[in-house]
């Protein structure tokens, strides 16, 4: 066993199951362990890498604004953080932002400015209707909106104010919707929860019937956004537009940086009422800078959109060989592989003995998240090592 692997279980609490790899180094859609293995890394940070371990133009940005200035805090202006402001707000539909630290933190953000929302202009309404599946983060009250209820039993009572309902059913929001409403908000597509892809009809039907009753609709784009799906932003590809969204993950291209943003008649805030000390501090905003530039400027959603149905439909063209496939489903560079037996856990562990980092989300469902610069090479050496895996383990 690695003296670091030693060393982090003696010192880590036991939150979380952590792979048997100590991983030293990474450069584009590869990854390096101690003992010098190479990996295609499908993984990607969860999602965080958008451009690749150690993207130049981010290093190059890291390098030069360490040297400049590191951290200030949001009692003052900088150029960073406005330049990056500027690039989100004039790529989207979003009018005004607020920059924070991770996903988690983004969608708290998003929940109060709902909540605030509905003490001005909905009689105080402060409850949120999220989806079952869904995964909004790991704070307290995120876990209240998450409805997982693995994640919520070990810490009941949970706060109040969130109600979970069925998924891609627009009657459960209806029947749900009341005076104390305040908003909505789900996954444009459900990540931990198993790559579940909501209907065009029920994304259009939703947006229809909180504009009717004046409540506030959430896009959860931590996992979804910035190229990842396809689209600079997912809800691009339901031709919906939402009230808020929530970013992080892809943002800053490695570096801790979460943002919402909100259209004008969501931006209720008023000065003192939320803050942070670290959000939106000049070195996480120059590395969400370069990445955003480098994203926007080589047409990275685009060829991720392309690279997401050239590994879906090679992955399908396995179906016929191992039966154990059931489908695929996503968008984009976020692909599920859908499988008839509960054997998601294994089959990542094989993966992974062949060179390939995968994850399991479900029992039988594996997350494929490669790099969004991910070759066509790449993607046909990854689905040989799953085509050998899954033979590997007979099926």
């Amino acid at each position: 066993m690695s003296n670091i692997i030693n060393k982090a279980d003696k010192y880590f609490m036991n939150t979380g199951k952590r792979e048997p790899i100590v991983l030293v180094r990474g450069e584009g859609a590869k990854a390096w362990d101690e003992n010098g293995k190479e990996y295609l890394d499908f993984v990607c940070g969860w999602a965080v890498n958008n451009l690749g371990h150690c993207p130049p133009s981010v290093v190059k940005a890291i390098k030069e604004q360490a040297q400049t200035l590191i951290q200030t805090s949001n009692h003052y202006y900088t150029v960073p953080q406005t330049e990056l402001a500027e690039l989100l707000i004039e790529n989207s539909v979003m009018d005004e932002l607020f920059l924070c630290n991770s996903g988690a933190e983004a969608n708290e953000g998003a929940a109060k400015l709902a909540r605030r929302y509905g003490k001005i202009h909905r009689n105080g309404a402060y409850e949120i209707i999220s989806l079952s599946g869904s995964f909004h983060g790991r704070t307290m009250a995120m876990i209240s909106a998450s409805g997982q209820q693995k994640y919520q039993d070990p810490y009941s009572p949970l706060p109040t104010g969130y109600i979970n309902v069925e998924f891609n059913n627009i009657e459960a929001v209806k029947a749900a919707t009341n005076e104390k409403t305040c908003a909505v908000m789900l996954e444009p597509v459900q990540g931990e929860g198993g790559i579940n892809v909501p209907s065009q009809e029920y994304m259009q039907a939703l947006r229809e019937w909180c504009s009717q009753n004046n409540i506030l609709l959430i896009f959860d784009e931590v996992q979804t956004g910035i190229g990842r799906c396809g689209a600079l932003f997912a809800y691009e590809l339901f031709a919906v537009v939402p009230d808020i969204i929530t970013l992080a993950k892809g943002l800053g291209s490695g570096l801790p940086i979460g943002a919402f943003m909100a259209q004008k008649k969501a931006c209720v805030f008023k000065q003192g009422e939320h803050g942070s000390t670290f959000g939106g501090n000049p070195l996480c905003c120059a590395a969400a800078v370069a990445n955003l530039k480098y994203i926007l400027g080589n047409h990275i959603a685009s060829h991720a959109k392309n690279m997401g149905e050239y590994i879906t439909n090679n992955i399908l063209a396995l179906k016929e060989k191992h039966t154990v496939i059931d489908c695929v489903r996503g968008k984009g560079l976020l692909v599920g592989l859908v499988l008839k037996e509960e054997i998601s856990e294994k089959l990542c562990q094989q993966t992974e003995h062949n060179g390939l980092l995968v994850n399991n989300v479900q029992k039988a469902v594996i997350r494929l998240m490669p790099p969004l610069i991910i070759t066509k090479e790449e993607a046909d050496q990854a689905v040989k090592i799953l085509d050998k895996s899954l033979s590997e383990l007979g099926y």
